[in-house]
C-alpha cells in the first residue's frame, strides 16, 4: 500500500474508532441524562403510549387510562383518570402529561407504565406473542370504608383539615385524607384550555387554600395537648412516675423555672399534685409542663424520637419531619412538653404516638404500599412490616393506654366513645398564630381495642377552621367524632 492510501486508511480508521467511541458515551454514559433530559420527548410519548397500571385499594382500582383525541400539539395518546380524585389525591398523588407525577404515581412510576426492570420477564413474554405492553399495579394498604369516614368527616367539617389513621400491629396506613383536596383528573391532560387552567386554579398563589397540599403527610402543626401522650411516656420511662395513680409534684400556680411567669391551664381544673391519670384526664399544663422541665430537655427530645420526632418518615411518600427542639432551656422545654414553642407535629406522626401506646410500645414503620404486581397480578415486592422503634415498655405502654382510655371513658374525649370498644384517646387545642391570635387547631389522637385486647386501628385527626366560633373549637368536639368514624369504618370492615 502506498503512503497517501495508507495515509486515508488510518484516518478513516480513525474515524470509526470515534463513532465507535462516541455511540457508547452516547448508549451508556449519556443514557440516564438524556432519558431523564425534558426536551427528550420520546420519554413522555412512550410513558403515555399505553395505559398505565392502576393504584388498588381493598381488590379495586381507584385509577384508571383513558384515550386522548390525538390532535394539534398533543402526541400522547393515553391519560390518567381518577375514581374519587379528590378522596384519594393524598395517596395516589397526580400523573399529568402537561405537568409530570407525584406521590405514588411518581415513585412507583417504573411499574405503572411498564418500564421498571423487575418487568422484564413480562414485558419480554408478551413482546413475543405480540401483546401490547402494559403497566403493572400498586397495591396499597389503605381501607376504602376508613377513607371515606375520614374524607366525609372533613369535608363535612370545613375548613381545613387531615386525618391519618394506622394498624398499629403493623404499620400499614389504613387512611390518609386531607380537605380541601383537588381531582387530579382534572388536569390530568395535556390542554392548554381546561387541563392548564385547572392546574393554575389549584395554586396557591392562586388558591390560599392550598387545595394540592398533602396536610396528612407533609403539614406540620403544633400538636398542643396530644403531645401530652409523649410527655407521660418520658415521664415512664424514666422512672420519674412509675404509676397511673400516685401523685405527682405540680404546684398551682407552677412558675416556669428561670422565669417570673406563670404557666396557667384551662379554667378551673385539678391540677394541684394531680396524679397522672387526672392530669391526662382534664388535661393539665402544669403538671405535663413541669414534668418536661423537671425531665430537661435530653430526656425529652430522646423520647420524642423515639417516636419518630426530627426525621422524614418514607412511605413510600416523603412525610415532613415533625420537631422536638434541641438547646432548649427549661421553660421553653415546658412549653414544648405541652405541644406548644416550636414542637410541631404531622398528623401521620401523632398517628404514630397513638399508635405504639396501642401496640404495647412497640412503633412498627407506617407505610401504604403493599405489594408489587406485574400486568398479570404477579407479586414482584411485597412490604414486610417492620419494627421502627420502641418508645415505651410493655409495662408502662399499658399504664399509658389505661390513662388514655379513662379520658374518653370520663374526661375531656367522650365523643370518641364506641360501645362494645375499648377506645383510648387525648384532645388537643393547640394555639396558634402570633400571641394566639388565630383560631386553634383542633387535635384528637386515638386508638380502638377489641375485646380480644387487638387493636385494628391508630387515629390522628387536626381540624383547622378559620371560620369557626374560637369558643367552640375543641379536640373533643371538632376532632374526635371524625376519628370515632374512621375507627367504626375499619371495625366494621374487620368482620
Amino acid at each position: 500500500m502506498n503512503k497517501p492510501l495508507r495515509r486515508i486508511a488510518i484516518f478513516c480508521g480513525l474515524l470509526v474508532l470515534t463513532l465507535l467511541l462516541r455511540d457508547n458515551w452516547l448508549q451508556y454514559v449519556k443514557a440516564d441524562s438524556l432519558k431523564d433530559d425534558p426536551k427528550n420527548r420520546r420519554v413522555t410519548i412512550a410513558r403515555y403510549s399505553t395505559p398505565r397500571g392502576d393504584i388498588i385499594v381493598d381488590g379495586d382500582p381507584i385509577t384508571g387510562s383513558t384515550k386522548t383525541s390525538k390532535s394539534g400539539l398533543n402526541d400522547l395518546e393515553y391519560k390518567r383518570t381518577y375514581k374519587d380524585g379528590a378522596m384519594w389525591a393524598p395517596v395516589t398523588g397526580y400523573a399529568s402529561q402537561a405537568f409530570g407525577a407525584n406521590q405514588l404515581e411518581s415513585i412507583e412510576d417504573g411499574i405503572l407504565t411498564g418500564t421498571d426492570d423487575r418487568l422484564f420477564f413480562r414485558n419480554t413474554l408478551d413482546m413475543i406473542t405480540g401483546k401490547q405492553k402494559q403497566g403493572g399495579n400498586v397495591v396499597t394498604t389503605l381501607n376504602a370504608a376508613a377513607q371515606k369516614a375520614a374524607y366525609d368527616g372533613l369535608k363535612k367539617q370545613g375548613g381545613k383539615g387531615a386525618v391519618a389513621a394506622i394498624d398499629p400491629s403493623t404499620g400499614k396506613i389504613l387512611a390518609l385524607a386531607s380537605y380541601p383536596s383537588y381531582d387530579p383528573s382534572t388536569f390530568a391532560g395535556n390542554s392548554t384550555d381546561t387541563d392548564a387552567k385547572a392546574w393554575q386554579k389549584l395554586q396557591k398563589k392562586v388558591n390560599p387554600d392550598d387545595p394540592m397540599l398533602n396536610r396528612a403527610l407533609r403539614e406540620v402543626y403544633p400538636p398542643g395537648s396530644t403531645f401530652k401522650v409523649v410527655t407521660a411516656a418520658a415521664a415512664l420511662e424514666n422512672g420519674l412516675y412509675t404509676s397511673a395513680d400516685e401523685n405527682t409534684d405540680s404546684p398551682l400556680p407552677y412558675i416556669m423555672k428561670g422565669t417570673t411567669t406563670e404557666l396557667k391551664n384551662e379554667g378551673n381544673i385539678p391540677c394541684k399534685n394531680a396524679t397522672l391519670r387526672v392530669a391526662l384526664k382534664v388535661s393539665c399544663n402544669t403538671v405535663f409542663g413541669k414534668i418536661g422541665s423537671d425531665l430537661g430537655n435530653d430526656k425529652m427530645l430522646a423520647e420524642a424520637k423515639k417516636f419518630g420526632f426530627d426525621e422524614e418518615q418514607f412511605t413510600p411518600t416523603r412525610t415532613a419531619a415533625s420537631v422536638f427542639s434541641d438547646d432548649m432551656n427549661s421553660s421553653q422545654t415546658a412549653l414544648s412538653s405541652i405541644g406548644q414553642y416550636n414542637t410541631a407535629a404531622t398528623p401521620l406522626q401523632m398517628a404514630m404516638v397513638a399508635s405504639a401506646v396501642a401496640n404495647d410500645g412497640k412503633l412498627m414503620k407506617p407505610y401504604m404500599v403493599d405489594k408489587l404486581q406485574s400486568s398479570n397480578l404477579d407479586t414482584i415486592a411485597q412490604t414486610d412490616p417492620q419494627e421502627m422503634s420502641q418508645p415505651l415498655s410493655s409495662k408502662n405502654a399499658q399504664i399509658l393506654q389505661s390513662m388514655m382510655e379513662t379520658v374518653v371513658k370520663e374526661g375531656t374525649g367522650t365523643n370518641a366513645q364506641i360501645p362494645g370498644v375499648t377506645v383510648g384517646g387525648k384532645t388537643g387545642t393547640a394555639q396558634h398564630g402570633v400571641a394566639n391570635s388565630k383560631n386553634p387547631y383542633a387535635w384528637f389522637i386515638s386508638y380502638a381495642k377489641m375485646p380480644d385486647g387487638s387493636s385494628p386501628v391508630a387515629v390522628a385527626t387536626v381540624i383547622e377552621d378559620d371560620n369557626a366560633n374560637r369558643d367552640d373549637i375543641s379536640g373533643g368536639g371538632l376532632a374526635a367524632p371524625i376519628a370515632k368514624s374512621v375507627m367504626e369504618a375499619v371495625i366494621k370492615s374487620k368482620k
